[in-house]
């Protein structure tokens, strides 16, 4: 099968686009012939060994979490999905190896959900970790409630983009960094913008002035000590991008698989609650591009690279 793979950490130049071995499929595993995946910036910081420490690399890497496809072979104790469904994934294992920037992934049952009819091939497959992720810091780690104020960093990016209409709909006001061009995308969303830059924590205190119930930060740094400054006396804290949240008296969260949240979201994106929006389309040959344009940090909504459809079935 053609896929992109890496055999040794680095910039987006290591990334190679080639054939590589067909999948194998085992028991709980569906054989998924991708239709789209989309790029994360934790792909990238896989890829030049961040995450070494707890994530073992098998070289060569086929890299993405992100899928969305048809099942075209269930594994033989598999009785969830059958060849045609249309499914949507994050496809993470417990080692880098055998990732969703290909023709074909064998994704674990546990990863996968069916696929939104109303989402497009390449909408659905930028929902699965940043709608994950954003979902389980709201409900799970920061446990948000009807009524309350909740700061979101980033807003007009994946994961924010994702929690400012997430946190709305579970019934909070929700307030949005984002650069200014983005504003008119985040109140969209159903967020109130500020803009980045000197003096934010004042314009925050601006629309909230008793301070915010949970901030969540997807930035890390200033970001981060602007959360802590503009709580309220006992108020949540949540990253998913720096671990200094700890002392702030904050949580740190990193997104795990799970097929019932997965279908959760699929069914709020079905409703029209969640909407997901694609800045970038790239064919699989030129990932390196997508990936190098996530590295600037400053996409709206999601980068989705695509698959070619005319190939034939393993």
């Amino acid at each position: 099968m053609k896929a992109i793979s890496y055999s040794r950490y680095g910039g987006a130049d290591v990334l190679e686009y080639g054939e590589r071995p067909d999948p194998k499929v085992g028991p709980d595993t569906v054989l998924v012939k991708v239709r789209a995946a989309a790029v994360n910036p934790v792909d990238w910081k896989a890829r030049e060994g961040y995450l070494d420490a707890g994530l073992v690399a098998v070289f060569p890497v086929i890299p993405g979490w992100d899928v969305s496809g048809v099942v075209v072979q269930p594994g033989v104790a598999v009785d969830e999905f059958v060849v045609g469904d249309e499914v949507i994934g994050y496809v993470r294992e417990d080692f880098l190896c055998r990732g969703t920037f290909a023709e074909y992934v064998a994704a674990p049952v546990r990863t996968l959900a069916r696929k939104p009819l109303s989402l497009s091939f390449e909408e659905a497959a930028g929902l699965p970790l940043a709608g994950l992720t954003a979902y389980q810091v709201l409900h799970r780690t920061l446990k948000i409630q009807g009524g309350e104020t909740v700061l979101v960093h980033a807003a007009a990016g994946g994961v924010g983009s994702f929690a400012v209409q997430l946190a709305g709909h579970a019934g909070a006001r929700v307030i949005g960094t984002a650069s200014e061009p983005n504003h008119d995308h985040v109140r969209r969303l159903g967020g109130e913008p500020v803009a980045y830059g000197d003096g934010l924590a004042d314009r925050l205190r601006e629309l909230a002035p008793d301070g915010v119930d949970a901030a969540f930060d997807t930035v890390g740094g200033e970001a981060l000590r602007v959360c802590a400054e503009v709580l309220k006396p006992g108020g949540r804290l949540a990253s998913i991008a720096d671990g200094e949240v700890f002392s702030y008296g904050g949580r740190y969260a990193f997104v795990r698989p799970d097929a019932k949240d997965l279908a959760h979201l699929a069914e709020l994106a079905e409703q029209g609650i969640v909407t997901v929006h694609v800045d970038r389309v790239f064919p699989l040959e030129q990932a390196a591009d997508a990936y190098r344009l996530n590295e600037q940090g400053r996409t709206r909504g999601k980068i989705v690279v695509t698959v070619p459809w005319d190939t034939p079935d393993i």
